[in-house]
């Protein structure tokens, strides 16, 4: 789980339902960055509603700092919950590809160690 995970509401209130399922929902995407970027990791949420001709507009935004990178998502939905979900599924795929750029290439030397032997 993510230490540092600070949840906000810009011009509104969370509920206390809204910032316990965004904590469950974001504060585990910890497990999709690399061992040493998660530990130093720490995570802004910010949850926003708008009413706008009689329609309620939920946006949320996520910055999340890494130590070479910061990743920022902004998602808007007709629900908060919608927004959260759709929000996470966009930061797996920037941890994902986060990881593949700065992750140490373990598999890599392994493989290379070994053809160097039977070489």
């Amino acid at each position: 789980m993510t230490k540092a995970l600070h949840i906000s509401g810009v011009h509104s209130k969370v509920s206390s339902e809204v910032a316990a399922y965004a904590r469950k929902k974001i504060g585990l995407l910890d497990k999709y960055a690399p061992k040493k970027a998660a530990q130093s990791m720490h995570t802004e949420v910010k949850l926003k509603e708008e009413h706008a001709k009689n329609k309620l507009s939920c946006t949320c935004e996520v910055i999340m700092h890494l130590p070479h990178a910061t990743i920022t998502i902004h998602e808007k939905s007709t629900t908060m919950f919608a927004a959260i979900d759709q929000a996470e599924d966009k930061l797996k795929i920037q941890l994902k590809k986060y990881k593949e750029k700065h992750a140490q290439p373990r598999l890599h030397r392994r493989v290379l160690a070994r053809l160097r032997r039977k070489g």
